[in-house]
């Protein structure tokens, strides 16, 4: 038997077939739509801010289904690597006992008064809490005080590994360019001996013992006075 199909009918199935084809259509396009809104988010999502002490931070990137999972797997690290203070000779006018005390001048010490501020460092740039930092050095005029205390003085960092000296710019000798002497130690760690110099001083350039990376700071007050910066790196154990 042939079955003759009504125009009404024809139009009906003709209508259906249009929706499914569109039910795909846009469902495809949900796909796409899909695809492009990831690749336009990925760099925004995968840019992260770097380290001082990195390059580059590698990422991992699953999927699920559809969605994107983006982890991080850098280690994060603590303060800034930092290298080690030089170490330098003691000399001979090193004397143990000396009076704990951040200021070397009193009402009879001649020449320019300059106050020095730093921190104590370990090698990964924590600060270093009640570091010993020992200071000693000649007076304006060049000499040590080698019976006394005078111009000498030892003190301990606070709880941040800040301290500060307060002294006297020092004078010249004869073989030797401007200095101060001092030694630094973290709890139970290894003494540093080095020196701490001045900028812009002719006897830089002649003097065997000195070390540009040991060059103070400086600036001057305006009132007669100087103000200095130094940080010590320091080994801790």
């Amino acid at each position: 038997m042939t079955y003759t199909q009504s125009s009404d009918t024809g139009k009906r199935v003709q209508k259906r077939a249009n929706r499914r084809r569109g039910i795909v259509r846009f469902g495809l396009g949900l796909v796409a739509a899909g695809g492009i809104l990831a690749a336009s988010l990925a760099p925004g999502v995968l840019a992260q801010t770097l380290l001082p002490s990195q390059s580059t931070i590698p990422t991992t990137i699953s999927t699920t289904g559809t969605a994107a999972v983006v982890g991080t797997t850098a280690q994060m690290t603590v303060g800034t690597t930092e290298t080690l203070t030089v170490a330098q000779t003691e000399g001979p006018y090193f004397k143990t006992n000396s009076p704990e005390r951040t200021s070397l001048v009193d009402d009879t010490t001649q020449g320019t008064v300059l106050t020095i501020t730093g921190q104590v460092l370990a090698a990964d740039g924590t600060p270093v809490a009640n570091a010993l930092v020992d200071f000693w050095q000649a007076n304006a005029s060049g000499a040590y005080d080698n019976s006394g205390y005078n111009l000498r003085g030892h003190q301990y960092t606070d709880a941040n590994g800040y301290y500060t000296l307060t002294t006297v710019v020092p004078g010249l000798y004869p073989g030797r360019t401007r200095h101060i002497h001092v030694k630094v130690q973290a709890p139970n760690g290894p003494m540093l001996t080095t020196q701490l110099y001045f900028p812009g001083e002719s006897r830089n350039s002649t003097d065997g013992i000195f070390d540009p990376s040991l060059v103070l700071n400086i600036t001057d007050n305006g009132d007669g006075t100087q103000a200095a910066t130094f940080n010590f790196v320091v080994n801790t154990a």
